[in-house]
């Protein structure tokens, strides 16, 4: 069984009919129905506050269907033609393809406090292989292979200064002794 909508009109508001109170939620759809005249621009400020104002004082749905009667009562369709296609500007970002040696070179970086440092080198290797081919196929990664790159580097550093320091100890003891 379909029941009209309030501003079709119902058995119960027939000629001679007692007219049917209005609900809560009627008076909200004639309000909405206003705030929509009035976005469009079919109603100035204050005939839409006046409106509104008469929409929740209203006791029967009458008195609302005169207040909306003149405004479109739901969206107005569009001819089919005049829909063209979406512009660029309002489609969804394409997501870029992460490229696989950034990643690599971020996960070797890593891995360096782990393994001792024994992932620097690669690191070091992947990230710069990455970068390169980031500019080359316009891939995303660059900041993982910049992550990669600098702690591959510090792991790198850090060996050399491990074995420099190794080497002067032995020289020392080699003096000394």
């Amino acid at each position: 069984m379909s029941y009209p909508t309030p501003w079709q009109g119902g058995p119960s508001q027939g000629p001679g009919g007692p007219p049917m109170l209005a609900a809560h939620a009627d008076r909200e759809r004639a309000v909405d129905v206003l705030r929509a005249g009035y976005a469009e621009g079919r109603l100035d400020h204050p005939e839409f506050e006046k409106r509104v104002a008469r929409a929740y004082q209203a006791r029967t749905v009458a008195e609302l269907a005169v207040l909306v009667a003149d405004l479109p009562q739901g969206p107005v369709p569009q001819p089919v033609a005049a829909a063209g296609p979406v512009p660029r500007t309002f489609l969804p970002a394409a997501q870029q393809k992460t490229n696989g040696k950034a990643i690599a070179s971020m996960v070797c970086g890593i891995l360096c406090v782990v393994t001792g440092g024994l992932t620097g080198l690669p690191a070091v290797i992947l990230g710069h292989q990455a970068q390169s081919e980031i500019r080359r196929t316009g891939e995303s990664g660059d900041g993982f292979a910049i992550t990669g790159l600098v702690l591959g580097w510090l792991s790198v550093a850090a060996w050399v200064l491990i074995a420099g320091l190794i080497g002067l100890v032995a020289v020392l003891v080699e003096s000394s002794g």
